[in-house]
């Protein structure tokens, strides 16, 4: 289960507390002390045998005699009572559960079990046990014991530890600071990370996600979620233990999901600053104003100790500073000089407005006689609408509350420091830079003939049905010739070579089968290379893991490039290689492998991410040509735009609901880089005489975290319809769907759209009416239980 039922946890409707107690100390007084304290709005009620009256509410004995379902309840009690008390809140109608107690022993853990068993049939959701609860300040709603209540803000934070969720609580409302919600995951029996990042990701309350953790539980759903997340706003990561083993490969993991991943609290707590508050694009270049030459120097080597982010000052620039503020010193940091006025700050921003390349406004400023903070605070206030890419503040010697508060209120992040603030926006930077590498467009990786894929996989299963489970020297040579991977002959191995990277697969208790490189010093000074990747890997992951490698620039990359997707390649197509290690002798004019080896098995672990799923691939003959109906892939780009080009206005208003004047590269890459856990996007290709190939329709099936309603839509250019090519695809995201395990398809059309509803209908949906009298909706149960409900 992922988001069923996350939202009644959310955003509660009424709350009651099991086991809410005057007791001093007890979890039970604690909970209700901060349930009511928060001020929530809706419904409490106070679950106790013990009392008739707490704190003004009339306290009922037992579960069964709540007037009303609560949305969540708060279970304080001890472990032997979980069970029974979910199943009657699931037998009522409740939703979701807090469970704040630990488990200490086995019986404690038998508890849990029949207890998640009991809230299965009802789809209630637990959240713990062992969590400090969960808050959303907007509502009022405390759900749980943390230490202070919450002021509302634009972050969410989500951690594993309850610690330090109290600590970071607590330093944030001593600066001001809020959360959209803070959710303390407990011990993970239910609702676990990559959950909660699948409701975050399309939470309007939250801008950004901080993310504490220090295990991942379900690899790939918390892959897709975090990805999915990570396309529409920033999420940082922090996990300690850097001297962990398995380290790396967390590092690689929340890069490949486009994360950030922090190196400290204190740079997770500075984000809270400057993400929870701050409008600030995400670019990749800011410019410094400040006043005195010190602070300007400071600044400036700050920022370069962070990524050097500083805008260069063009003549344009110079030019226009000098005519509005004749004292000042052009450049970056912008010197306003020891004599400047507070109004001279606000000049600053309305010139830098009109010089778009000088990025985002960075002000840093110590009080002085004749521009005392709090009065250049006001000025930045008012002249906030000139800082088009964001601004941000830092004040050496401190503001006083009210002023604070103030630039809080106007979103104007205020750091304490040049370093803070410097460091805090190369993670701004960094999380752009890793979603532009999620959504670049790979160019085409190397044409695999499906007979050579198939020979391979022939090879592979009769190894295995002669009892042969390792594969070495020629035999493994022999398969990975089938993927352009070429091994050296013993003759050839004293070819002079730049470098060999040892490429290793290994089977991660939680993430799957997982690629490790490695690769000695260059210089015997600095560490040697060694770092993680999943797969699948494409030309511009494959560059990602090359650009951290010293032997880069003694070798042309290209031909590492090829080896280390083909290699990616092998493992994914190859299901029966369970495990993989082999050297890439990289040589200056090409790249051979060395020494490899390959282990078999009928079965193998998960990939934490899904590979291009070859098997959908099919190639019939179609009104005289040669058509191929394929998953889509990232590199299908450029012919999906031509596709969309080649529809008229009219159709692709009937598809997309209303004028689209074209899509540009963001939306068309999230169009082609699927999430195949998650969905299936099957595309009708046919040759071209030049050898590539166009795209004569689309069909698309986006299921909900819990499979169990996907979302259809099929569209054709418009010089193929009523050639059938519609049903086509509809019959195969149909079979599609079915073999997920999906219980219903689903889908909405225009009333006008009469071509595709009674395609809808012909093809076995159910059509209804909807709210909107200007949309219908169709439905199609795929499952037997789903017929006959």
């Amino acid at each position: 289960m992922t988001v069923r039922n996350l939202d009644a946890l959310f955003r509660p409707k009424s709350v009651a507390v099991i086991g809410a107690s005057h007791r001093p100390g007890s979890v039970g007084a604690m909970v209700w002390k901060r349930l009511t304290e928060g001020g929530f709005t809706g419904p409490i009620w106070a679950v106790n045998p013990k009392y008739d009256i707490l704190d003004g509410h009339a306290t009922v004995g037992d579960v069964g005699d709540l007037p009303e379902p609560p949305t969540v309840a708060i279970i304080c009690t001890r472990p032997a009572t979980w069970p029974a008390i979910v199943h009657n809140l699931g037998g009522h109608g409740t939703r979701a559960v807090v469970i704040v107690g630990e488990t200490r022993s086995d019986e404690d853990r038998m508890h849990l079990r029949h207890a998640l068993s009991a809230a299965r049939p009802h789809l209630l959701r637990i959240l713990g046990p062992g969590s400090l609860g969960i808050i959303t300040p907007a509502l009022h709603a405390h759900l749980g014991a943390p230490a202070c209540t919450v002021k509302a803000g634009g972050v969410a934070w989500v951690s594993q530890s309850n610690a330090l969720t109290n600590a970071v609580l607590g330093w944030a409302d001593a600066r001001g600071l809020g959360f959209s919600h803070a959710v303390a995951l407990g011990d993970e029996a239910d609702v676990d990370a990559g959950d909660v990042l699948d409701y975050l990701a399309s939470d309007a309350a939250t801008r950004a996600i901080l993310l504490e953790v220090d295990t991942i539980h379900a690899a790939r759903k918390f892959m897709s979620a975090a990805r999915a997340a990570a396309r529409n706003k920033p999420v940082l990561a922090l996990r300690s233990g850097r001297d962990d083993p398995t380290d790396a490969l967390y590092t690689a993991a929340f890069r490949r999901a486009g994360m950030v991943r922090v190196d400290s609290l204190d740079d997770l707590l500075d984000e809270i600053e400057t993400l929870g508050l701050g409008r600030v694009a995400a670019g990749s270049s800011a410019t410094l104003i400040t006043s005195d030459r010190g602070l300007a120097t400071l600044s400036r080597d700050a920022f370069r100790a962070a990524g050097d982010t500083l805008a260069p000052c063009s003549q344009q620039n110079t030019a226009a500073i000098r005519d509005a503020l004749p004292l000042a010193t052009a450049g970056n940091p912008l010197l306003l000089g020891a004599t400047a006025l507070p109004e001279h700050f606000g000049t600053a921003l309305k010139v830098l407005a009109d010089q778009r390349d000088t990025g985002t406004a960075f002000v840093v400023h110590a009080s002085t006689h004749s521009a005392p903070a709090e009065e250049v605070a006001q000025v930045l206030i008012a002249h906030q609408r000139y800082a088009y890419r964001g601004l941000l503040a830092c004040f050496f010697g401190g503001i006083s509350l009210a002023t604070r508060d103030a630039l809080h209120a106007h979103g104007i992040p205020v750091h304490s420091t040049p370093q803070r603030l410097a460091r805090a926006f190369a993670r701004l930077v960094d999380y752009r830079l890793g979603r532009e590498l999620l959504m670049q467009t790979p160019e085409g990786q190397p044409a695999r003939v499906s007979a050579a894929v198939d020979a391979a996989q022939a090879q592979a299963c009769a190894a295995l049905k002669a009892g042969i489970t390792e594969l070495d020297g020629d035999a493994a040579a022999q398969l990975l010739a089938h993927f352009g991977l070429i091994a050296l002959s013993p003759q050839q191995h004293a070819e002079p070579a730049v470098v060999d990277i040892k490429v290793e697969l290994r089977d991660d208790e939680n993430f799957g089968p997982v690629f490790r490189f490695s690769a000695p010093s260059e210089d015997g000074i600095a560490p040697p290379l060694r770092l993680y990747g999943l797969p699948p890997l494409n030309p511009i992951l494959s560059r990602d893991v090359v650009a951290k490698s010293a032997y880069a620039r003694y070798t042309d990359p290209e031909s590492i490039l090829a080896a280390l997707t083909s290699v990616s390649q092998v493992v994914c197509d190859i299901r029966e290689i369970v495990g993989l290690s082999l050297a890439l002798r990289v040589m200056h004019d090409r790249v051979a492998v060395v020494d490899p080896h390959i282990r078999l098995s009928q079965t193998r672990s998960r990939f934490a991410i899904v590979p291009y799923p070859r098997r959908y691939e099919e190639t019939f003959d179609w009104h005289g040509e040669k058509l191929t109906v394929r998953p889509i892939r990232p590199e299908d780009e450029t012919a999906h735009r031509d596709m969309i080009d080649a529809m008229t206005p009219d159709d692709l208003r009937l598809r997309f609901f209303g004028a689209v004047r074209g899509f540009d590269h963001s939306q068309l890459a999230r169009m082609t880089q699927i999430d195949y856990d998650r969905e299936m996007a099957l595309i009708a290709t046919v040759p071209t005489a030049d050898g590539s190939t166009r795209t004569l329709g689309v069909v698309r099936a986006v299921s909900d975290p819990d499979n169990e309603t996907a979302e259809f839509a099929v569209a054709v250019r418009s010089d193929q319809k009523g050639r059938g090519l519609g049903r086509l695809l509809t019959q195969r995201i149909i079979a599609y769907a079915k073999t997920r395990g999906t219980h219903w398809l689903v889908g909405e059309v225009l009333r006008e759209n009469s071509a595709m509803l009674g395609l809808a209908k012909s093809c076995g949906f159910t059509v209804t009416h909807t709210d909107d009298p200007a949309v219908m909706a169709f439905r199609m149960p795929l499952t037997d239980n789903d017929k006959n409900a």
